[in-house]
Protein backbone atom coordinates (compact mmCIF):
# COMPACT_ATOMS: atom_id res chain seq x y z
CA UNK A 1 0.00 0.00 0.00
CA UNK A 2 1.39 3.41 -0.98
CA UNK A 3 0.76 6.48 1.20
CA UNK A 4 0.78 9.99 -0.19
CA UNK A 5 1.87 12.78 2.21
CA UNK A 6 -1.75 13.86 2.65
CA UNK A 7 -2.96 10.32 3.28
CA UNK A 8 -0.04 9.70 5.73
CA UNK A 9 -1.08 12.76 7.78
CA UNK A 10 -4.65 11.49 7.82
CA UNK A 11 -3.52 8.06 9.08
CA UNK A 12 -1.36 9.66 11.83
CA UNK A 13 -4.23 11.96 12.85
CA UNK A 14 -6.63 9.03 13.01
CA UNK A 15 -4.19 7.00 15.12
CA UNK A 16 -3.68 9.94 17.49
CA UNK A 17 -7.44 10.49 17.81
CA UNK A 18 -7.96 6.80 18.54
CA UNK A 19 -5.23 6.89 21.21
CA UNK A 20 -6.63 10.02 22.85
CA UNK A 21 -10.13 8.56 22.66
CA UNK A 22 -8.92 5.53 24.60
CA UNK A 23 -7.06 7.66 27.16
CA UNK A 24 -10.10 9.73 28.17
CA UNK A 25 -13.57 8.29 28.39
CA UNK A 26 -16.35 10.09 26.53
CA UNK A 27 -17.90 11.22 29.82
CA UNK A 28 -14.69 12.84 31.17
CA UNK A 29 -14.86 16.60 31.69
CA UNK A 30 -12.21 19.07 30.53
CA UNK A 31 -9.34 19.94 32.87
CA UNK A 32 -6.70 22.62 32.88
CA UNK A 33 -3.20 22.45 34.28
CA UNK A 34 -0.83 25.22 35.33
CA UNK A 35 2.82 24.72 36.21
CA UNK A 36 5.18 26.96 38.17
CA UNK A 37 8.88 26.77 38.96
CA UNK A 38 10.33 28.26 42.14
CA UNK A 39 12.80 29.82 41.60
CA UNK A 40 12.53 30.48 37.86
CA UNK A 41 16.17 31.53 37.71
CA UNK A 42 18.80 29.37 39.37
CA UNK A 43 22.32 27.98 39.18
CA UNK A 44 23.48 24.57 37.93
CA UNK A 45 22.60 21.73 40.35
CA UNK A 46 20.48 23.97 42.62
CA UNK A 47 17.03 22.59 43.52
CA UNK A 48 13.94 23.96 41.75
CA UNK A 49 10.44 23.16 43.02
CA UNK A 50 8.11 22.35 40.12
CA UNK A 51 4.41 22.53 41.03
CA UNK A 52 1.49 21.59 38.81
CA UNK A 53 -2.09 22.46 39.70
CA UNK A 54 -4.88 20.55 37.98
CA UNK A 55 -8.29 22.22 37.83
CA UNK A 56 -11.14 19.87 37.03
CA UNK A 57 -14.81 20.00 38.09
CA UNK A 58 -14.45 16.31 38.98
CA UNK A 59 -11.83 14.66 41.19
CA UNK A 60 -8.41 14.86 39.43
CA UNK A 61 -6.76 12.27 41.72
CA UNK A 62 -6.09 8.74 40.59
CA UNK A 63 -5.04 7.88 37.09
CA UNK A 64 -1.39 8.31 36.18
CA UNK A 65 -0.97 11.76 37.80
CA UNK A 66 1.26 14.47 36.31
CA UNK A 67 4.37 13.81 34.23
CA UNK A 68 7.07 16.50 34.32
CA UNK A 69 9.35 17.00 31.30
CA UNK A 70 12.47 19.11 30.71
CA UNK A 71 12.11 19.66 26.97
CA UNK A 72 11.66 16.12 25.67
CA UNK A 73 13.42 14.53 28.68
CA UNK A 74 11.12 12.78 31.13
CA UNK A 75 11.81 13.94 34.70
CA UNK A 76 9.21 12.00 36.72
CA UNK A 77 5.53 11.14 37.06
CA UNK A 78 3.94 12.01 40.41
CA UNK A 79 0.43 11.53 41.79
CA UNK A 80 -2.07 14.38 42.09
CA UNK A 81 -3.21 15.06 45.67
CA UNK A 82 -6.75 15.90 46.81
CA UNK A 83 -6.07 19.63 46.22
CA UNK A 84 -5.16 18.97 42.57
CA UNK A 85 -1.45 19.53 43.24
CA UNK A 86 1.57 17.55 42.06
CA UNK A 87 5.13 18.60 42.94
CA UNK A 88 8.60 17.54 41.93
CA UNK A 89 12.03 18.89 42.87
CA UNK A 90 14.37 19.11 39.90
CA UNK A 91 18.02 20.03 39.46
CA UNK A 92 19.58 20.98 36.15
CA UNK A 93 23.11 20.00 35.14
CA UNK A 94 23.30 22.30 32.12
CA UNK A 95 23.02 26.05 31.69
CA UNK A 96 20.44 27.77 29.52
CA UNK A 97 16.67 27.98 29.27
CA UNK A 98 14.88 24.78 30.28
CA UNK A 99 11.29 24.41 29.05
CA UNK A 100 9.30 22.55 31.69
CA UNK A 101 6.05 20.81 30.78
CA UNK A 102 3.63 19.41 33.33
CA UNK A 103 1.30 16.97 31.58
CA UNK A 104 -1.75 15.84 33.57
CA UNK A 105 -2.51 12.36 32.26
CA UNK A 106 -6.22 12.45 33.04
CA UNK A 107 -8.37 9.85 34.77
CA UNK A 108 -11.84 8.37 34.34
CA UNK A 109 -13.46 11.72 35.25
CA UNK A 110 -11.04 14.38 33.94
CA UNK A 111 -9.50 14.87 30.50
CA UNK A 112 -5.75 15.26 30.09
CA UNK A 113 -4.21 18.75 29.97
CA UNK A 114 -0.78 20.36 30.13
CA UNK A 115 1.11 23.58 30.74
CA UNK A 116 4.66 24.87 30.27
CA UNK A 117 7.01 27.28 31.99
CA UNK A 118 10.71 28.02 31.73
CA UNK A 119 13.63 27.88 34.14
CA UNK A 120 16.77 29.90 33.41
CA UNK A 121 19.90 28.10 34.64
CA UNK A 122 23.27 29.86 34.96
CA UNK A 123 26.72 28.57 35.84
CA UNK A 124 27.69 28.39 39.48
CA UNK A 125 30.06 31.28 40.21
CA UNK A 126 33.66 30.31 40.83
CA UNK A 127 34.76 31.32 44.32
CA UNK A 128 37.75 33.67 44.41
CA UNK A 129 41.16 32.22 45.20
CA UNK A 130 41.95 32.60 48.88
CA UNK A 131 44.49 35.27 49.76
CA UNK A 132 47.59 34.02 51.53
CA UNK A 133 47.39 34.68 55.21
CA UNK A 134 46.55 32.99 58.45
CA UNK A 135 43.91 30.36 57.86
CA UNK A 136 41.69 28.68 60.40
CA UNK A 137 40.26 25.21 59.69
CA UNK A 138 41.66 25.05 56.15
CA UNK A 139 43.04 27.62 53.75
CA UNK A 140 40.34 28.54 51.30
CA UNK A 141 37.75 27.13 53.69
CA UNK A 142 35.01 28.87 55.52
CA UNK A 143 37.17 30.94 57.85
CA UNK A 144 40.07 32.83 56.30
CA UNK A 145 41.58 36.15 57.20
CA UNK A 146 44.76 38.06 56.44
CA UNK A 147 47.04 39.53 59.04
CA UNK A 148 47.97 42.40 56.72
CA UNK A 149 50.70 44.98 57.39
CA UNK A 150 50.92 45.52 61.11
CA UNK A 151 53.33 48.19 62.29
CA UNK A 152 53.72 49.11 65.93
CA UNK A 153 56.04 51.97 66.65
CA UNK A 154 57.07 52.46 70.25
CA UNK A 155 58.15 55.96 71.11
CA UNK A 156 61.30 55.97 73.16
CA UNK A 157 60.84 59.13 75.07
CA UNK A 158 63.47 59.81 77.62
CA UNK A 159 62.32 62.00 80.44
CA UNK A 160 65.00 63.65 82.46
CA UNK A 161 64.05 65.60 85.45
CA UNK A 162 65.97 68.74 86.41
CA UNK A 163 67.03 67.35 89.74
CA UNK A 164 68.31 64.18 88.18
CA UNK A 165 70.34 66.13 85.64
CA UNK A 166 71.80 68.40 88.31
CA UNK A 167 72.76 65.46 90.49
CA UNK A 168 74.77 63.89 87.72
CA UNK A 169 76.52 67.16 86.97
CA UNK A 170 78.06 67.42 90.49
Amino acid sequence: MHFTPCRARLVVAAALAATLGLASPAWAVPSSTTVTAIPQSTEVNAPVQLAATVDCPSDPTGGLGVTFFDGSDLLDTVPVNANGQATYTATFASTGTHTITAAYNGNADCDASNSTTTVQVTATPTPPDPDPGLCLLACGGLINFNVGDITNTINNYTHKSKSHSKRHQR
